[in-house]
């Protein structure tokens, strides 16, 4: 439960109970009581971090970029050790099949443009899982050069019978993040993705 949070709510009523000896005890009021002494309280001041090599000048630019980088690398542990003794080779293939299941069938350069592989590795990997009977493939009446991929009922056993360890690989990356925390990283992650999918949009 919160219980940090129930305490600090509790603490709350009795101040509005404090400042309106007869005011209004419905929760809309208290509701705009506390949006107001929010506002005015202001919003909390959030010290800079520290890093290592920051007193010699390092960048935050640096730091980010090199924490995602060993996140990448963390992730990819965890998700490893997910699919040993499964029908994957690699953490890629359940992640395409995944795309499949979120986003439906879709042409093989979508799949590997969703998953922002270069064409050549993007390749290999949706012909393994075609080899393995995890997708399959048809052609496309209007381009005969590019192919559908829909997922089998193989490839959806397969990853229904691991996607406890998938989900738990998932959780093991996160695990020390509150909900809250990790609402603000999902929007901070979603801006920079978008603006580098827009940006390389532009360029092709």
């Amino acid at each position: 439960m919160y219980y940090d949070l129930i305490t600090d709510l509790i603490s709350m009523v009795k101040i509005y109970e404090m400042e309106n000896v007869e005011g209004d005890q419905d929760v809309n009021a208290f509701a705009k009581w506390l949006n107001v002494r929010l506002d005015i309280s202001g919003p909390a001041v959030i010290a800079e971090p520290e890093w290592r090599g920051k007193i010699n000048g390092r960048s935050a630019d640096s730091v980010i970029n090199t924490s995602l980088v060993h996140l990448y690398r963390y992730a990819k542990l965890h998700a490893k050790a997910a699919i040993v003794n499964t029908a994957f080779s690699t953490p890629d293939e359940f992640i395409y099949l995944i795309s499949l299941v979120s986003f439906g069938s879709m042409t093989k350069s979508a799949l590997i443009k969703l998953n922002v592989h270069e064409k050549p590795v993007g390749m290999q990997i949706v012909n393994r899982l075609i080899a393995n009977g995890l997708v399959h493939q048809e052609l496309l009446d209007t381009d005969k050069r590019n192919r559908i991929i829909h997922i089998t009922q193989k490839g959806t056993d397969a990853l229904n019978e691991s996607m406890e360890r998938i989900r738990k690989a998932s959780t093991n990356v996160t695990a020390p993040l509150s909900e809250g925390e990790k609402s603000d990283l999902i929007r901070l992650l979603t801006k920079l993705e978008d603006f580098h999918e827009s940006k390389i949009k532009g360029e092709l």
